[in-house]
Formats: structure tokens, C-alpha cells, sequence
């Protein structure tokens, strides 16, 4: 029996390589990473469940590739995906709820379809911060009702795992799958990539659909890959692109081609300018935190490009509200359970609460204000605050915000210390890459996020690979086992 213990940092194209010299077939790989989230998942509990056919699938793209090849570079790869993204298997969607823990997805989420039409195995559900960390004020990143408490495996009981994508960031860090899908409404996915030492890519709203994920906003939702290198999420994001008649927005999607591999460019950083915002951002870090953040942008100046420091950002400054995700949520969230099948217990936002008040004590741990603040709105998106805030929230996250310093500065991208601009970035819908930037004397990670405009992923990408490349910043943590 083969051991797993090489599967730690192994990258898709290295599991391509074993695939197609027939080293090993899909349905070995699958049976090595259920084993490994077997030896080590019980330390930070970060799958929530597995996929009980996904061995049979393997075995099923195995004979596949013998037959007539692979269908793209994740034909037969493992790919874990977060507990809010629809599935149409024998594995439950519930947001980490209880509410929803015998739910079972009518149909697949476009995500998912786009998994399996791309040949990837999906072989579990990872666990997360409860409703995507929009049910409570002062929740525990990474706790849900139905899943437990997600650990950092930097150091479990130590460090923040970061949210709400907890679960996918925490299993990718660990080598519990070769990559997964998380999804943001605003840093769920930059935040717990940054905590993992991850590459984490929050893209455009827009790029990939939003069809069958149990939402917050649309405004501001999207799902996005979070992998251990750059070149495993250009992989994915490559998979999960693409315009789905359920989801108008996708629509605006203006690539012709949806390789992102093609911009994995060594020099990728070379000729660029990149602006550094750090007032109204560092702040936030701890000392040794900004120490970190601080080294590695005096290695971007190694980079061949052209590093613009201290860049101004008008709205930097600003007390963001979540205003507009209060408004947008229940009737987004009524919409979705009332299409579940009907043996499903809660229908509406109003049952969910009524259901939480059921068992206080297993489901309320940290309450469920913000619940009962959504729960207040009328669900018309008619108020005046709603359409109001939103427009405010567009112009100083657009106008005020990212364009702003693009064009003030002539910038191809603007890099923000860990993922402190992800709310900037969440409003206005626009693309944000985390990548590991060191870590701290005790071993916490630390991560730095580039940021751009709408669509801007090519950019970025580049960016992050050159980045990558030069700083190789990225180690695995010490695991150990039950």
C-alpha cells in the first residue's frame, strides 16, 4: 500500500505527470488523500464530510483516460469544496448549519458542474464559519453548529484560521486534497488563505457563476480557488470560469479565452507598476505582522517592476457598513431554501431563526444578531437606506476606491498587507490574489493580497506567479497525527 505522506505540496501538474505515465491511477490518489484527511483531520477538522463515491468516480475517469484521455489537467484530481456550494450527490449543503444538515442539493451548482465536467474528482465538503460568517456578531472563524470548530494547522488552538472559507483553506494547508473552491462575499476567501500561507483568488463578481451556492449578496458573492501555488489556482480558475444562463453577470465575463495558465509568467512583475497601500490598512496588523508585510514588499523592488510606495486611497479611511448584505441576504437566502426539496425543515430566513431558537444551546453559541437584523428588512430591496448605501458603496469602492489609485498613479495593481483591502475590492466586485509573504517569529503566516480592476485577473496573475517564483515564501506546516 502506497504511502501518502509524498502527497504534502505535490502540485496538480506533478499529479498529472503520475497519471498519464501510469504511476498511479485516480481512484489510487483518491484512496491516498482520504487516507491522509483520515491521519490528520481530527487535529483541525477541517472536512466536514466525504464524497462516499468518490472512489468509484475515480475509478470511472481512470478508465475514462485509458478510453479517449484526459479531458483537462484536473481529470481524476481531488478537489475538496466548501459546505455552501450545491452538489447533486449523497453529500449534504448546509452552511455549517444544523438547519440544514439533511439537506441534499436538487442539482449540481454550476461550480460543480464545471468540476465534473472538467474531470475533477470532488471528494468532499469542507467545513466553515456558520452562513459564511453572517449570522452572528463576534462568531469564531471557523465554527459552525453542524461542523465544529476549523483549527489552524500552523497551530491549531494557536493561530486564527481565518473565515468563512475556514475548512477549505485549513484542508489545502495540510495537503488534504490537491486544491479547493471557497467561497467571498467580503475576504472569506483572501482572509483564510493569507492565515494558511495559500494563494487564495477572489475573482471578479462575474467570472464564475453564482448558480447553486447558498448566498449572502449578489453583489458581492462569488466562489474562487484557494490552493498552495499560483499555478494550481490558474488551474482551477480556468475550470470554474465560464457564462451560465442562470446567472446574467456572467455575462459581462469578456474573455475569449479561459486559460489562465497562459499568464504564468516568471517575469510577470517586470515593467509593471505596483502601488503599495498601507496607510489606513498596516494599522490593523500586528508588529510583527507589519515587519513581515514589510519585507516582502522590499523584495517586490527585486522584481523588475516598478513599486510605487505610500499610494493614496480616498476611501481607505472609510467606516464601511454591511448595510447593503443585511438587505440583500433574506431575500437571497429565502430564495434559495425555498427551492430545496420540501422534507427540508426551514423555508425562509424567519424559519432558520425560529429553528436556531429551538436549541439555544447547540445553535446559538455566539447568538444570531445578524440574522435578526436581516430578518427586520422587507425583502423588497425597495428601502431607500438599501439603494442608497449600495450607490455609496459602489462610488467609494470604485471611483473612490481601486480605479482611483489606478489611474491617480498609473497602476497595473495595487498590493494591500494581508487581506486588509479585501473589503475595498468586495464592493466593488473586482479581482484580488492572496499570496504567502513569510511568517512571523512564532510561525504564524502572514500574506500580502494584489488587487485590480474589473477582469483584471491576467494582471494579477501574473503578478502573483512572478511573486511566487522569487519569494518561494510558501512551507508546509507540521502535522501530526491522532
Amino acid at each position: 500500500m502506497q504511502n501518502y505522506e509524498w502527497l504534502e505540496e505535490v502540485t496538480i501538474n506533478q499529479l498529472q505527470e503520475k497519471l498519464e505515465s501510469g504511476e498511479l491511477t485516480s481512484k489510487e490518489l483518491t484512496l491516498l488523500y482520504l487516507r491522509r484527511i483520515a491521519a490528520y483531520d481530527k487535529k483541525i477538522n477541517a472536512v466536514l464530510e466525504v464524497n462516499p463515491d468518490a472512489l468509484q468516480i475515480a475509478e470511472a475517469l481512470d478508465a475514462e483516460r485509458q478510453e479517449k484521455g484526459p479531458r483537462s489537467r484536473l481529470h481524476g484530481i481531488p478537489i475538496l469544496i466548501k459546505d455552501n456550494i450545491d452538489t447533486q450527490d449523497k453529500m449534504h449543503t448546509s452552511a455549517g448549519s444544523l438547519a440544514l444538515k439533511d439537506s441534499f442539493a436538487l442539482k449540481d451548482s454550476f461550480v460543480a458542474a464545471q468540476l465534473r465536467k472538467a474531470g475533477a474528482v470532488i471528494i468532499g465538503k469542507t467545513n466553515m464559519t456558520e452562513w459564511a460568517n453572517f449570522m452572528a456578531i463576534g462568531m469564531k472563524n471557523g465554527y459552525s453548529s453542524r461542523g465544529g470548530q476549523v483549527l489552524n494547522p500552523y497551530g491549531p488552538g494557536k493561530f486564527d484560521v481565518g473565515g468563512s472559507s475556514s475548512g477549505s483553506g485549513a484542508a489545502i494547508a495540510a495537503s488534504l486534497a490537491a486544491a479547493a473552491v471557497g467561497t467571498e462575499t467580503s475576504g472569506s476567501i483572501l482572509n483564510p488563505s493569507c492565515k494558511n500561507s495559500l494563494v487564495g483568488i477572489k475573482p471578479t463578481v462575474g467570472l464564475i457563476s453564482r448558480s447553486g451556492i447558498i448566498p449572502i449578496a449578489h453583489s458581492q458573492d462569488t466562489a474562487g480557488p484557494m490552493a498552495r501555488t499560483v499555478e494550481d489556482a490558474a488551474i482551477l480558475l480556468t475550470a470554474l470560469t465560464g457564462v451560465d444562463e442562470q446567472d446574467s453577470i456572467t455575462k459581462t465575463n469578456p474573455f475569449s479565452e479561459l486559460d489562465f495558465t497562459k499568464h504564468l509568467k516568471k517575469d510577470g512583475l517586470k515593467g509593471k507598476r505596483i502601488g503599495i497601500a498601507i496607510d489606513g490598512f498596516i494599522e490593523f496588523l500586528t508588529k510583527e505582522k507589519r515587519i513581515a508585510v514589510e519585507a516582502a514588499i522590499e523584495v517586490l523592488k527585486t522584481t523588475g517592476a516598478e513599486v510605487i510606495e505610500n499610494i493614496e486611497i480616498p476611501s481607505a479611511k472609510l467606516q464601511w457598513s454591511y448595510d447593503v448584505l443585511t438587505y440583500e441576504f433574506k431575500p437571497a437566502l429565502n430564495a434559495y431554501l425555498g427551492g430545496l426539496h420540501p422534507s427540508v425543515p426551514v423555508r425562509t430566513l424567519a424559519d432558520v431563526i425560529e429553528f436556531n431558537n429551538q436549541d439555544e444551546e447547540k445553535m446559538l453559541k455566539y447568538g444570531q444578531a445578524v440574522l435578526l437584523e436581516s430578518e427586520k428588512t422587507s425583502g423588497t430591496l425597495k428601502e431607500t437606506e438599501y439603494i442608497e448605501t449600495l450607490v455609496f458603496d459602489q462610488y467609494h469602492a470604485k471611483e473612490q476606491g481601486i480605479d482611483n489609485a489606478l489611474k491617480k498613479y498609473n497602476l497595473d495593481a495595487i498590493v494591500f498587507p494581508a487581506d486588509e483591502g479585501s473589503i475595498i475590492s468586495a464592493k466593488a466586485g473586482y479581482p484580488s490574489i492572496a499570496v504567502p509573504a513569510g511568517y512571523t517569529a512564532d510561525g504564524e503566516p502572514v500574506g500580502i493580497t494584489i488587487a485590480g480592476t474589473s477582469y483584471s485577473e491576467p494582471v494579477l496573475i501574473e503578478a502573483a506567479y512572478a511573486y511566487e517564483q522569487v519569494t518561494k515564501f510558501r512551507k508546509p506546516p507540521h502535522l501530526e497525527k491522532e
